[in-house]
């Protein structure tokens, strides 16, 4: 059954990168798959990053690519990496890729590996965005409990409209009874406040999906939780 909500968009900016999004850890690895030589374990947080991106823009584009790719896909074949490598210097792979959820590893690909080259690669263009979500009765707001991202999501493209692109590529999902795209959809979510019949949150996305929002102060809506399985 779906339950009915009026949500308010709080606040709403365009992203080009993640905060917090490489760790000490992920250019460690990424300095040992381009064989940096030097012990990174002495190094502190800035020196590593500094030593990556230079590592990073001694490579031709697309080997620094690949090193990127070969970090964050590790279920992907050298071969597939190889190929999706050269590409990205003319394809938008965290919108374009046929499997989201991959797209926010490839948003903060395009984040690093633009910086490390002062552009050639594309601009990676995200939101982040808060919105206050409030329901008639108590009682409907248990499917954020039971499923977040699913509830979410299926709030935000009922929200959009039927012939907006969330819904025209996920409808089975969106009035299904389970959802596992949703967090490549939706990539970070976090509930912020709960006051009874009204609960706050925020998220990060791609402005791909998102971008309906840019010009709305809120609308209403429906949404359902995925069904146990």
């Amino acid at each position: 059954m779906q339950a009915k909500f009026t949500v308010q968009i709080d606040s709403f900016q365009k992203i080009s990168k993640i905060p917090n999004a490489w760790s000490d850890e992920d250019y460690r690895a990424l300095l040992s798959i381009m064989d940096f030589d030097d012990d990174v374990e002495k190094m502190d947080a800035a020196e590593l990053r500094e030593m990556c991106m230079m590592s990073l823009n001694d490579l031709e584009p697309a080997d620094a690519a690949k090193a990127v790719l070969t970090h964050l896909f590790p279920e992907l074949s050298k071969g597939k990496v190889d190929q999706i490598s050269h590409d990205m210097l003319d394809d938008r792979s965290w919108e374009e890729y046929p499997d989201c959820l991959f797209h926010e590893r490839f948003f903060s690909a395009y984040a690093l590996l633009r910086e490390a080259f002062n552009g050639t690669f594309a601009k990676p263009t995200g939101v982040e965005f808060a919105i206050t979500v409030t329901a008639e009765h108590v009682e409907d707001m248990a499917i954020f409990d039971e499923s977040l991202h699913s509830s979410i999501v299926r709030l935000l493209a009922s929200g959009q409209g039927d012939d907006a692109l969330i819904n025209r590529l996920y409808e089975d999902q969106i009035k299904g009874t389970q959802f596992p795209e949703a967090p490549g959809l939706v990539w970070q979510l976090k509930q912020v406040a709960d006051e009874g019949t009204t609960r706050q949150f925020s998220l990060v996305s791609s402005y791909f999906w998102m971008e309906n929002f840019e010009q709305m102060d809120g609308f209403q809506a429906v949404s359902h939780a995925d069904a146990e399985e």
